[in-house]
């Protein structure tokens, strides 16, 4: 798949910390409840850590209980990207940004309405910046 931000895995892994690395480049995970962005209560946009792409608002955030920060829809559905994950001998939906093709988390179908889904997303992922900074 091509991606606007092309660079190479030694380029991501200068400019990304290790966890970021792990998680983004590697399709990793974060403990549960240990990411900096999982009790974040602020309004503001998430971006993406690796490129800056608008992701998820605030707006669309709620508290699941699943451990990484949840949102029931994209801020920017155009910069969110979603493939088939059949890794652990399951089949989940991954979610990556559309723009650099960074891991974000996976996609689960037992969300709030109005949509009904849950983006349960890493927080290592994620940049956020609060409303009127």
């Amino acid at each position: 798949m091509s991606y606007k931000v092309q660079k190479t895995e030694a380029e991501w892994r200068a400019e990304l910390t290790p966890e970021q690395y792990h998680v983004m480049r590697e399709k990793g995970t974060e403990r549960a409840f240990t990411g900096a962005l999982y009790h974040n209560e602020d309004k503001g946009v998430y971006s993406c850590a690796a490129c800056g792409a608008e992701l998820f608002s605030s707006e669309q955030k709620y508290e699941s209980g699943s451990g990484w920060p949840s949102f029931w829809a994209p801020h920017n559905s155009d910069n969110v990207a979603e493939q088939s994950d059949r890794s652990f001998f399951m089949v989940r939906t991954e979610v990556h940004c559309a723009n650099c093709g960074a891991h974000l988390g996976h996609l689960f179908n037992d969300g709030p309405q109005p949509t009904g889904m849950r983006y349960c997303i890493n927080s290592a992922s994620l940049a956020f910046e609060k409303n009127g900074q």
